[in-house]
């Protein structure tokens, strides 16, 4: 009986709204369904596709082998600044899973190309004062550590307070005091390309 109420609802005027708003769903459930599918097998796939990780931990020229570095400098650079400007990267539980593991990877390939404290005394004169001053303007404008590395509270030991900050600029402003002692001026300063 319930099957013959159907049939004359469908035949009534309301089966082109019956149609209208089934026939859609029809049409792009399927293929809503292989695009997931797709997902989840590409997913699964680039699970297997590591980048290689930052862990070589070679310090022979690190930062602190030439210049003086305070306990609670080490420490601050340690939490803020090691993980993408040196050797040896704290990689964090998602950088086990792809694709954010191949952001991280990049995230640190390009800090340490930019800057990097264990190979930091291995450069010329010139570029470590540079790098220095780099340092001093990046904190104080708190462009570094980047914001983006504490979102979500991560990293909370990279959330610099004020005096931190201001502890990391006088420490690298007296290194670069040191600098200008012992170095002649035009040994300073970086040539144009």
């Amino acid at each position: 009986m319930a099957f013959f109420y159907l049939i004359l609802f469908c035949r009534s005027a309301v089966l082109p709204f019956c149609l209208s708003a089934v026939l859609p769903f029809l049409y792009i459930y399927p293929m809503l369904k292989k695009i997931l599918i797709t997902l989840a097998v590409v997913l699964v796939v680039i699970q297997f596709i590591r980048p290689a990780k930052n862990l070589s931990g070679d310090n022979t020229h690190a930062i602190q082998t030439k210049y003086n570095v305070p306990p609670e400098i080490a420490t601050i650079m340690e939490g803020a600044c090691y993980d993408c400007h040196s050797n040896t990267t704290r990689y964090p539980w998602y950088a086990e899973v792809q694709p954010a593991a191949w952001w991280l990877a990049n995230h640190v390939k390009e800090g340490r190309e930019h800057l990097n404290f264990s190979e930091f005394t291995n450069r010329r004169i010139a570029y470590q004062n540079h790098k220095l001053e780099e340092v001093v303007e990046m904190v104080k404008e708190k462009e570094m550590p980047l914001p983006s590395y504490t979102w979500f509270g991560l990293h909370p030991e990279a959330d610099l307070t004020d005096q931190q900050r201001d502890q990391l600029t006088l420490w690298a402003q007296s290194l670069m005091a040191q600098l200008a002692a012992k170095y002649p001026a035009d040994s300073l300063v970086m040539k144009r390309r």
